[in-house]
């Protein structure tokens, strides 16, 4: 059974004391970043004794209750009576001001992830860890466990010229990796302005040698972030994720997000035009949904809802690329990929170009072409 690296430094003194001794720490976290007990990181190491001086939330907030491009007005965390530095949408420059004036001798990161390259938190991470080089505070990652399995990547990797919060380091969408594992490939490729002498250090997973995804026999899904409700969302979130970037719902404002997708204009062809496609490891089934938020919210929407029934079969790139092209070519004149917000901060391409990592997805659907056989730019390779 997999063991998270907090839960190592907590039943292992000498561990503890070799990596964070006497340092004064700042801790990058949130509340869905829990013990095998379900403790709080930041309550744990404050029990046994680290100096604990402040914490860092991601997106989503320090309690998690942030929706997409949300964080919290919390400036204290209760509990421990720590401050709290927002990090979301901060630049580098401004949090390693706040590093530097904070006095920390040293920045812990425990933070959950779900191996999916548009997902924030891994570069939360990152921009702390280029923050902290820059103001000379050595940094340690608390690894977990990849849940959705570390042997297999799919999807393409990350055009530079894309890079965005959704996507700072060229890995594949579903790139298999833990977040100390894209940290030390972030620093040996120098990537944005690390460097080969920048104090990383990684304390690793125990027991998670056959890098297998997450089965419960490490105890219950914790949900990290409100539209992740689920081990299956997980799962399905590299591929339907993509559906952001169009005018399909990917299902936020349901009980079922990520796993549920339609729009109010389908029709009865869709999901039979799906089933044709033979797509491995998924049964798919007709549904329809009002979501209470978010896209066409309040409005009944026609779709599909993906059942997961081989999760070592499951391609969730392909299948989200099945699910959008299938839109495409069924309702030409409807569906549409999502412009720019104007009132958004500057970034490069429409949504779907961060999330896919180039253009080259939204061309060839502007083009009309059969879009299904993109997934297999780096498929089924070993992550490490």
């Amino acid at each position: 059974m997999p063991v998270a690296a907090i839960d190592r430094l907590l039943a292992d003194p000498a561990l503890r004391a070799s990596v964070i001794g006497d340092a004064r720490v700042g801790l990058v976290t949130n509340d869905t970043a829990v013990t095998a007990a379900f403790e709080r990181t930041v309550d744990a190491l404050q029990r046994t004794g680290v100096r604990l001086a402040l914490l860092f939330g991601p997106e989503h907030g320090m309690h998690g209750t942030g929706q997409a491009g949300e964080s919290e007005s919390l400036d204290h965390d209760r509990a421990t009576g720590l401050v709290v530095v927002d990090t979301y949408e901060l630049a580098p420059d401004r949090l390693a001001e706040r590093i530097s004036a904070s006095g920390i001798d040293l920045l812990l990161v425990d933070l959950p992830d779900i191996g999916t390259r548009f997902w924030t938190y891994p570069w939360t991470m990152l921009d702390c860890l280029v923050a902290a080089d820059r103001a000379g505070v050595p940094v340690v990652v608390l690894d977990r466990p990849n849940p959705i399995g570390g042997t297999l990547v799919e999807g393409p990797g990350l055009d530079p010229a894309f890079a965005s919060f959704v996507g700072r380091v060229d890995v594949p969408i579903r790139h298999g990796l833990t977040l100390g594992e894209l940290a030390r490939q972030a620093v040996a490729a120098g990537a944005c302005g690390l460097r080969a002498t920048t104090a990383l250090d990684v304390v690793e997973v125990a027991g998670w040698a056959d890098r297998a995804p997450w089965s419960g026999d490490g105890g219950p899904w914790v949900t990290p972030s409100p539209n992740l409700p689920t081990p299956d969302t997980a799962f399905v979130y590299p591929g339907t994720g993509l559906v952001e970037g169009t005018n399909l719902s990917e299902g936020r404002g349901t009980t079922r997000p990520f796993e549920t997708v339609g729009a109010p204009w389908l029709d009865d062809r869709f999901v039979p035009a799906l089933r044709e496609l033979e797509l491995p490891g998924v049964a798919l089934r007709e549904t329809r949904f009002r979501p209470t938020f978010h896209k066409y919210a309040g409005e009944v929407v026609r779709g599909v809802a993906l059942h997961i029934t081989d999760r070592d079969r499951f391609r969730p790139v392909r299948t989200g690329l099945a699910i959008i092209g299938t839109a495409a070519r069924l309702h030409p004149d409807t569906f549409a990929v999502r412009p720019q917000p104007a009132d958004a901060p500057p970034e490069p391409g429409h949504p779907l170009d961060r999330l896919w990592g180039s253009d080259r997805l939204r061309r060839a659907l502007d083009a009309g072409d059969d879009v299904v056989g993109f997934a297999d730019a780096r498929d089924d390779r070993a992550a490490v």
